[in-house]
């Protein structure tokens, strides 16, 4: 089975947002098993969207178009479908009601053409829109399907994953379910080659590596009858990869890197505290995003100079004559600071140079010392990272994370 994907706006065209929808639709086809081979990009206009849909129906069975559910009168999307396959526009009751509520609970008006986002081409599916006011719809005759979602990608995302999928697998046959397993501490390059056999000898499940944001994942998708027999192709793949990667797997689907130490500090009731420099904080957020950190987090402190790293950590005047402030030496000294000064189980202090100015040739932009210390012990780590500013200081906090994480799961 073949897919197309055809995204509908202008702005997409202009450059003025990143058509991000068409990533997302091409990975989550490709785990179901559609082909997809072409993509095209057109703005509002009537007449190249029709020929986009003859053209793309002479090459697949199935069309899925973003954008153009919008209440504005360029937002034509609906009404060419039903154009191209001959239908009548009909106005779909339930539709318009969600509308209505969905518009009284914010607070807003409802105006005619919001109620315009309530009518569908005759006979069309409906996909319900829990994220906002344009549901999507299917259309298919004649072995041709044309699903339409919305541009949004939270509301696309939103409709894909709860009513597209399942319509997908009916019309293949079968189901199709995947785990997701995210790793850090290891280049792309390196895990690729670490478990190459088991990508390129993989038929069902399949194996597929992606990169993104820092980190690495491997899913693992099988195709069967059932989502039983599914995972009981999937799991023992997993534990085989897992046999081959191990700590650097450090969780599976849905999750982060950050919300995992999260987790095991909260389970384990560890109290926490950060003495940051090049991260300016960073660390701290992202721990605080996790709901019930508060528990165990107790400060953050960003130490950015020489005299607040003396003042409010304790850092030896003579460390940083003698070393400087990027350093081992002080890495340790700000961590033992703020972990007796919160009186603290665990502590993490980074300091290093994330540019783009300020390096030497013996301390060059990049370098890092990331401090630990769990009850009474401390491991300070060198590192050089590559990058911008903000490359560095993301990669120096997750890099900060990982090792508490692997001491954790370790040692306690």
């Amino acid at each position: 089975m073949k897919a197309e994907l055809i995204s509908i706006g202008t702005e997409l065209l202009l450059g003025d947002i990143v058509n991000t929808n068409a990533q997302f639709l091409a990975k989550e086809l490709a785990n179901l098993g559609i082909d997809v081979y072409h993509q095209c990009v057109i703005g509002d206009n009537e007449e190249r969207v029709l020929k986009a849909f003859n053209e793309a129906f002479n090459r697949c069975d199935i069309i899925i178009t973003t954008g153009g559910l919008g209440p504005t009168q360029d937002d034509l999307t609906k009404e060419l479908g039903a154009k191209y396959f001959n239908k009548k526009m009909i106005l779909h009751e339930p539709s318009l009601d969600w509308i209505k509520n969905y518009l009284d609970i914010k607070d807003e008006e409802v105006l005619e053409a919001n109620k315009n986002q309530a009518y569908f081409p005759e006979g069309a599916i409906i996909l319900p829109n829990e994220k906002g006011t344009a549901p999507g719809a299917i259309i298919s005759e004649n072995n041709k399907t044309l699903i339409i979602l919305p541009g949004p990608p939270k509301e696309m995302k939103s409709m894909f994953t709860n009513h597209v999928v399942k319509y997908l697998s009916d019309i293949t046959g079968e189901v199709i379910k995947s785990k997701t397993l995210r790793i850090f501490g290891i280049g792309e390059s390196l895990m690729a080659k670490k478990v190459n056999d088991i990508i390129q000898n993989s038929i069902n499940p399949t194996v597929a590596p992606y990169a993104k944001d820092y980190e690495v994942t491997l899913r693992v998708t099988a195709k069967e009858k059932s989502e039983e027999k599914c995972e009981d192709l999937i799991n023992p793949k997993c534990e085989e990869i897992k046999s081959i990667l191990g700590e650097y797997i450090y969780g599976e689907g849905e999750t982060s890197l950050d919300t995992v130490v999260a987790e095991l500090l909260c389970n384990k009731k560890l109290s926490i505290s950060t003495a940051e420099s090049c991260t300016g904080g960073m660390i701290a957020e992202t721990l605080i995003s996790y709901p019930g950190i508060s528990e165990v987090f107790k400060e953050g402190a960003v130490t950015y100079s020489n005299e607040s790293k003396m003042r409010r950590l304790g850092v030896k005047e003579d460390t940083l004559r003698i070393f400087g402030a990027v350093s081992e030496e002080t890495a340790k000294e700000m961590v033992e600071g703020i972990a007796r000064e919160a009186k603290t189980d665990i502590a993490i202090s980074t300091t290093g140079i994330a540019g783009p100015g300020g390096g030497t040739e013996e301390k060059p932009v990049g370098l890092v010392y990331i401090g630990i210390y769990i009850k009474g012990n401390v491991i300070v780590e060198k590192f050089n990272f590559t990058g911008d500013r903000e490359a560095v200081r993301r990669k120096t906090t997750m890099n900060a994370l990982n090792i508490l994480r692997k001491e954790l799961i370790r040692n306690y």
